[in-house]
């Protein structure tokens, strides 16, 4: 394979800290996958230009292990023939499969994947949920009494 070549398709994600650092990213809901990206031009400025890099997990509960790694091979399927186009560089991608990857047919597949990747603005990552220590403390004495109510004994 030439550089050039090399160039134009999508990396793999293979250890486990890449994967972890790719869920901090955000998080695009799908009908048969979740899909986590994560811009790493925005932390590393030189990897603007490296090749997006793609990852795929599918949990143990969505099957035995021949379901699972078909699931896995329809989804880099999809991604070499379609998706890796509209990847952006110097993006990391994981794809979390769901049960409905073995059932759908693969245009649908395939189109739900492009559609999720190329798809950034109607999908933010979450926002940070204030902790119990900042949320401002309530004052009881606005409670109903339990005045009129019959008491268990």
């Amino acid at each position: 394979m030439t550089h050039d070549a090399q160039d134009k398709t999508a990396g793999r994600l293979k250890s486990r800290p890449q994967f972890l650092a790719v869920r901090n990213g955000e998080k695009r809901k799908g009908k048969f996958f979740l899909l986590e990206v994560l811009d790493r031009a925005r932390a590393e400025p030189e990897a603007k230009e490296d090749a997006p890099r793609v990852g795929f997990t599918v949990t143990k509960k969505q099957g035995n292990a021949v379901e699972r790694n078909r699931m896995r091979r329809r989804l880099k399927e999809a991604v070499r023939l379609s998706a890796r186009f509209a990847m952006q560089p110097g993006h990391d991608y994981v794809v979390v499969a769901r049960r409905d990857v073995l059932t759908a047919s693969f245009a649908s597949l395939s189109a739900e994947l492009n559609g999720r990747i190329a798809n950034r603005q109607r999908h933010f990552p979450k926002k940070p949920q204030p902790s119990r220590a900042q949320l401002p403390e309530t004052d009881n004495s606005t409670r109903p009494s339990d005045a009129g109510r019959p008491r268990k004994v």
